[in-house]
């Protein structure tokens, strides 16, 4: 089984083999930073839905908190990764470039001292919140999708 070019059950042994194991969890980090700050982005959409919307919401308001966290590590992973690629190629992936994106929107109010949309509770069914939701829905696949697609 691989996570984006982990083979599970590698050692960590020679140098190289440390690089690689660092670069793995790198990956790991930016995927999941991908799929938790999309679902963040997406929870207001995602309360509109029947039957799980309410669910969604108590989870979504309650992780709305670390969403600052999950913006910081998106942007430190995505940078990384935009950085090697851009340096030792082969070219820039949409993974880097979404979990950036996931960063800085989900740091928009720290960066700029402007109100979020994501997190205000609009209805986000409307609008930017709309934008936004759709982004997020997009991010989550992205880093879903980030999981199983090997390196190299």
């Amino acid at each position: 089984m691989y996570l984006r070019g982990l083979r599970v059950g590698n050692r960590i042994g020679t140098r190289g083999e440390e690089r690689t194991v660092f670069v793995n969890v790198m990956a790991l980090l930016l995927d999941l930073a991908t799929i938790v700050g999309g679902f963040l982005l997406a929870v207001g959409l995602l309360r509109a839905l029947p039957r799980v919307g309410d669910g969604l919401g108590r989870v979504g308001g309650s992780l709305a908190g670390v969403g600052w966290i999950v913006g910081i590590v998106a942007l430190v992973a995505g940078g990384y990764f935009l950085i090697m690629h851009v340096v030792s190629g082969p070219h820039v992936f949409h993974f880097e470039v979404v979990g950036i994106g996931v960063g800085v929107i989900l740091l928009w109010d720290r960066l700029t001292g402007r109100e979020s949309l994501w997190r205000d509770g609009r209805d986000g069914t409307t609008g930017a919140a709309l934008l936004l939701a759709v982004f997020g829905l997009i991010a989550v696949a992205v880093g879903v999708q980030g999981l199983f697609t090997p390196d190299g």
